[in-house]
């Protein structure tokens, strides 16, 4: 394939440039109405379902956090994406929030696809709020029977393989993902037949400030309650994150054939496909948005 057919596929997708109509003072309330929730921002949460109907609401805060510190989404190759097929998108870092995701939602239209949910720990679902808005915005309880049942019902899934433990383990100097250990979405996509797409969101993991716990313990705590407790601030001390563009790169389709029983080794074997897919992808672009020298660790 030459250059010039490589190009023809490759699709880029900028929140500023997709949405120039968006401005300061709706990026910063989408925003505020986004994540100001995990702070129990309820004054804006409540204006916003009083005063906005729900589609236009939730097309509202995409549309406008996509501009607000650009997010950026480059897909490799926009022609192995077919509308009638489900994926699972293993997206990582997971970061203090994992909010590049909205550059792949449904809502915000970059993707071709129409039926996209983005599994989230069970511990989401549990808080006021919270639990309301993300779910509107396509979030789900990231169980095996939830997971597998979206697949089957065509529903293309996100998930971050690495979860609770990758954001105990993450690093200030480098980016880190948690995978080796990770089969259960693996072997959910080999069950299925659906195939497996790597995606890396470069600057994510600047648009807060943090600091966490560390120690056996800690770590124990943040498993039995599926949610790492870590201390995060975006400007001034707000929940409103630090305007750090983001570039999400969604990588090619890992072909999975259907296997309702698929042995250990042969789990491991599509498993071993997927995190090399995923270091060839953070590799092959880290230059090119910006983060030349930035490491991965993958654990």
């Amino acid at each position: 394939m030459n250059h010039q057919q490589q190009t023809e596929k490759f699709g880029v997708f900028n929140g500023r440039e997709q949405f120039p109509a968006s401005n300061v003072l709706h990026t910063v309330t989408a925003l505020l109405i986004w994540l100001g929730a995990i702070h129990f921002d309820a004054v804006l949460v409540l204006f916003s379902l009083l005063f906005l109907p729900l589609s236009k609401a939730l097309l509202y805060i995409c549309k406008h956090a996509c501009r607000y510190f650009p997010l950026t989404l480059h897909v490799e190759d926009m022609t192995a994406f077919d509308p009638n097929q489900a994926y699972v998108f293993g997206y990582e870092p997971h970061s203090v929030l994992p909010i590049g995701v909205v550059a792949l939602a449904d809502l915000t239209g970059f993707m071709p696809l129409h039926k996209i949910k983005v599994l989230a720990s069970t511990a989401v679902f549990y808080t006021p709020i919270v639990r309301h808005i993300w779910t509107w915005l396509g979030l789900t309880p990231a169980t095996r029977r939830n997971f597998a049942s979206l697949l089957e019902a065509g529903y293309s899934c996100i998930i971050v393989p690495g979860g609770v433990q990758e954001t105990f383990l993450m690093e200030h100097d480098c980016e880190i993902a948690f995978l080796k250990a990770r089969r259960g979405f693996i072997r959910i996509a080999m069950e299925t037949g659906r195939p497996l797409v790597p995606v890396f969101c470069y600057g994510q993991s600047h648009v807060y400030k943090w600091w966490k716990p560390s120690g056996k313990i800690f770590l124990q705590m943040s498993r039995a309650i599926k949610f790492t407790p870590i201390f995060f601030w975006g400007i001034l001390g707000t929940p409103l994150p630090f305007q750090q563009p983001m570039h999400v790169v969604v990588g090619k389709p890992i072909e999975c054939k259907r296997n309702p029983n698929p042995t250990f080794e042969e789990v491991q074997e599509v498993q071993s496909q997927f995190v090399e897919a995923m270091r060839d992808l953070f590799e092959r672009h880290k230059a090119r948005v910006g983060y030349p020298d930035l490491q991965l660790k993958v654990l």
